[in-house]
């Protein structure tokens, strides 16, 4: 609560959400939100569990080079770590999840953490490609939306073309660090932070193989498609207003709304999730109030399940709240 970050994302928040009410009718949303059919939730949520089983599927291939855990050991510690992001801010939970794993399966957590930022940096790609792939279909295409692809296609490409560099070539960048470490590090800290880095590239070790990219790619597409399944059942709970609007408009929105999140908010991705989704619909011709109520029951859905069967795996895994010090020690570390 005392770091700045936090209240950098609180900030962020405030001001999106607020530059989305202006002119804005709760009155009107609220009755787009009680008169949804929220039966179509339910296949919603089953299809978003599919997706996480997925994303386990990809943790576990990824993964493979360091240790084969099994697949029913990874699900609760993916569901435990997206419990994470969902209440702490600065996406924390992917610390928790490389902690958890360390904890249970004595994997290093440097490695397993090069391994996520690895899952990140092909959700951001299949993020673009969605949102290049939908743009031609939008009606007009707003300036924001066009930063959004520039910053976000730097930001993506660049991260992969440096980790491929680093994974191709480990012991050309290990003389590197370990000269810069020799020349800016205190004597007492060099082994730590040289073991850190060693055990990151390691980490690094699926982008070897073009057989493993493919598969990393191919599965990351596949968890993507089957959320935005989720968006669609759940846009059917909002008939009429503009609604509904295609698979591709939603593709679009899954796409912004998840290069959106990459930007500091408060905890659960408030204002930077609901914000950008609203404006996607809203080019779409639906109307501001069904677009707001939509996304925020979307949210809701996305947020709330597993968030929930997060805490109950924490409990069933005897994670206790202190354990989360040790995830914040390697949050700094790295």
């Amino acid at each position: 609560m005392k770091r700045w970050q936090f209240w950098l994302g609180v900030a962020i928040s405030v001001l999106l959400i607020g530059w989305t009410l202006r002119g804005f009718k709760l009155a009107d949303a609220w009755e787009a939100v009680r008169h949804a059919n929220y039966l179509w939730i339910i296949p919603g949520v089953v299809v978003y569990f599919g997706a996480v089983w997925a994303r386990t599927w990809r943790w576990h291939y990824l993964l493979r080079p360091l240790k084969r855990v099994p697949l029913g050991k990874l699900f609760p510690i993916v569901v435990i770590g997206y419990m994470g992001n969902n209440v702490y801010p600065a996406r924390a939970g992917e610390f928790i999840r490389a902690y958890v794993l360390k904890r249970n399966e004595n994997v290093s957590a440097s490695a397993s953490f090069a391994t996520i930022v690895v899952e990140r940096i092909f959700d951001g790609i299949v993020m673009l490609i969605f949102v290049l792939v939908a743009l031609p279909l939008a009606p007009s295409l707003p300036d924001w939306l066009r930063r959004v692809v520039i910053l976000g296609s730097v930001v993506f490409f660049g991260a992969l073309v440096v980790f491929l560099a680093l994974a191709s070539a480990p012991n050309r960048f290990a003389a590197v660090y370990n000269g810069m470490v020799s020349r800016f590090v205190p004597a007492r800290l060099r082994p730590g932070v040289v073991g850190i880095l060693d055990r990151f590239v390691e980490g690094l070790a699926c982008l070897r193989s073009p057989l493993d990219l493919l598969m990393i790619f191919v599965t990351s597409l596949v968890i993507w498609l089957t959320e935005t399944v989720k968006y669609w059942f759940v846009m059917h709970a909002f008939p009429g207003h503009g609604f509904p609007v295609s698979f591709f408009a939603l593709m679009l929105m899954n796409g912004v709304v998840n290069l959106a999140t990459t930007i500091p908010s408060a905890p659960g991705y408030v204002g930077t999730f609901d914000t950008p989704g609203i404006e996607v619909l809203k080019v779409f011709g639906v109307e501001a109030a069904t677009a707001a109520g939509y996304t925020v029951v979307l949210h809701v859905a996305l947020w709330l399940p597993i968030t929930l069967l997060g805490f109950w795996y924490l409990a069933r895994e005897g994670v206790k709240w202190s354990d989360f010090r040790q995830a914040e020690q390697l949050r700094q570390a790295q």
